[in-house]
C-alpha cells in the first residue's frame, strides 16, 4: 500500500522521471525541456530542503509522486550555490546526492551560460517547417534559470509583480504524482504534510505557480486552501497563494 514519507538519496531518479512524465505538452514536445526540467523544478529542493520533501512511496520503495519546496525562497536563493556547485562544479562529494546522480546531472544539465543577468526568451520564433504545434524552446533561457536564482525563485523578466509575492509568500511547493496514483486522494495528503513541515520552520505564507496548460488543477488548489493571486497571467500561467497556519 502507498504511504508518504520522508524523501531519501535513492529518490533521485524517480524524482527526474514523475516530472518528465508529469510536463504540460509543450515541454513534453521538446527533448531539451524533458532533459532539463527535473534541474528546475525538482532536484534543487531536496539538496537545499530536504526537511520539506516528501515521497509518496508504492508500497515496495518507488517514488510515484512527491512534494518538495522550502519555506523561503529568498532564503533558498542564498544558499544557491551549493546547487550550482552539484549541476556545474567539480566536488565529488556533495552531501546528500549520490555519486552516479551527481554524475547524471553534470552530463544532462552542462556549463553555465555566458551571461546570467539578461534572461532570454523563453521560446524562439515557431519554425513554419516543423510539424511540432509548440515554437522551439532555449536552452540558455532554462539554463539560465538553473544556474541563477534570481529568474528561478524571485522574479521576472515580464513582470515586477512576482518580487512582491515572494515577499508576502515566501515559501513555494511544487506537487507532482504519476497518473497511476492521481484523483486518490494523496494530493491533499501530501500538501498537508508540506505545510506541517514549513510551518515548524517559521513560514507564514506559501506562493506556487501553475502552467497555463493545466488549469484545471485550480480548483483543487482552492480546495486545499489556495486562492489566485493576479499577475501570473502575464506569464501564460496562474499565481496561487495561501497562508500557512
Amino acid at each position: 500500500m502507498a504511504f508518504i514519507r520522508p524523501y531519501k538519496p535513492t529518490d533521485w531518479d524517480d524524482m527526474s522521471h514523475i516530472c518528465r512524465a508529469t510536463l504540460p505538452p509543450s515541454l513534453d514536445a521538446s527533448e531539451i525541456s524533458k532533459r532539463l526540467s527535473p534541474y528546475l523544478w525538482t532536484h534543487p529542493y531536496p539538496l537545499l530542503s530536504p526537511q520539506s520533501c516528501f515521497i509518496l512511496d508504492d508500497g515496495a520503495g518507488r517514488a510515484v509522486g512527491y512534494v518538495i519546496g522550502h519555506a523561503d525562497v529568498r532564503r533558498m536563493a542564498q544558499d544557491y550555490t551549493a546547487y550550482t556547485e552539484l549541476v556545474g562544479g567539480t566536488s565529488t562529494d556533495i552531501p546528500g546526492v549520490l555519486p552516479a546522480s551527481l554524475a547524471t546531472a553534470r552530463r544532462e544539465v552542462g556549463p553555465c551560460p555566458a551571461q546570467l543577468d539578461v534572461l532570454e526568451p523563453w521560446n524562439f520564433p515557431a519554425d513554419p517547417d516543423s510539424s511540432s504545434p509548440y515554437p522551439p524552446v532555449n536552452e540558455t533561457c532554462l539554463l539560465q534559470q538553473a544556474y541563477n536564482p534570481r529568474w528561478l525563485l524571485l522574479e521576472s523578466a515580464k513582470t515586477e509583480l512576482k518580487a512582491k509575492v515572494v515577499e508576502a509568500y515566501p515559501a513555494i511547493m511544487h506537487i507532482d504524482l504519476l497518473p497511476s496514483h492521481q484523483a486518490a486522494g494523496w494530493g491533499r495528503k501530501m500538501i498537508n504534510a508540506f505545510l506541517q513541515a514549513i510551518a515548524a520552520e517559521g513560514a507564514r505564507g506559501l506562493h506556487i505557480g501553475i502552467s497555463g496548460e493545466n488549469t484545471k488543477v485550480v480548483a483543487f488548489y482552492e480546495r486545499c486552501g489556495f486562492r489566485v493571486e493576479p499577475g501570473g497571467e502575464i506569464e501564460g500561467g496562474v499565481w496561487m497563494v495561501r497562508d500557512v497556519e
